[in-house]
């Protein structure tokens, strides 16, 4: 059974983020809040926790649309390649904050993602994410927690998530309730910014 953990947004403890943090890197599963809804993620380095977020999500993994999750913007230069000045200044705008990026991936991809040409890159404005991956020293591979449910689409209650995840993953953090509005996602690679889809982030910041 998961362990669910109680983590203070506003303050993260230590003792509670570095429990996590093992918990990700002995190759568990974790759910865990963002700025919009909850997140389902593993090391990135982890090729069978990889593996299990795609079986869980019923595809192949080297077809899925997982984003990483990252705390900085030095941290996403790890990943893709090197962006124009006006790239850089929409993410400069916009992170920390509710979107997924969609950017060319350099070599430095893990070799599960190689044959991908772009990855989905998020930075969350919420620092239990954001120090989740700081300790954990590399970024997170998320995705998103659905509830079958059309009319919630998103589960936002931790206790509920326990409930239903609890046998399928290491760790549940309550973080306190989510948002049922999922990401903006913006994709960078063309000549102009294009929004893929519009959800919790303002569209003014491009």
């Amino acid at each position: 059974m998961a362990k669910f953990i109680k983590i203070y947004p506003d303050n993260p403890n230590e003792k509670e983020i570095q429990k996590v943090v093992k918990i990700l890197k002995d190759g568990g599963l974790v759910i865990y809040p963002t700025d919009t809804v909850y997140g389902l993620g593993c090391d990135i380095t982890n090729s069978r926790a990889l593996e299990r977020i795609a079986k869980i999500k019923g595809i192949k993994l080297e077809k899925a649309n997982f984003s990483f999750v990252c705390n900085d913007l030095s941290n996403i230069s790890e990943y893709v390649k090197n962006l124009d000045t006006s790239s850089f200044k929409i993410l400069k705008r916009a992170l920390p904050g509710p979107y997924t990026f969609i950017l060319e991936g350099n070599n430095n991809l893990p070799k599960e993602f190689k044959k991908k040409k772009t990855v989905g890159i998020r930075v969350p404005d919420n620092n239990i994410a954001l120090e989740l991956v700081k300790q954990l020293g590399n970024p997170i591979v998320s995705t998103s927690i659905y509830d079958e449910d059309e009319v919630i689409e998103y589960t936002t209650d931790p206790e509920l998530i326990f409930e239903k995840w609890q046998d399928r993953v290491e760790a549940v953090i309550d973080g306190g309730y989510g948002d049922n509005t999922a990401s903006t996602i913006i994709d960078l690679t063309g000549y102009e910014p294009e929004i893929i889809r519009e959800g919790k982030g303002d569209i003014d910041i491009l």
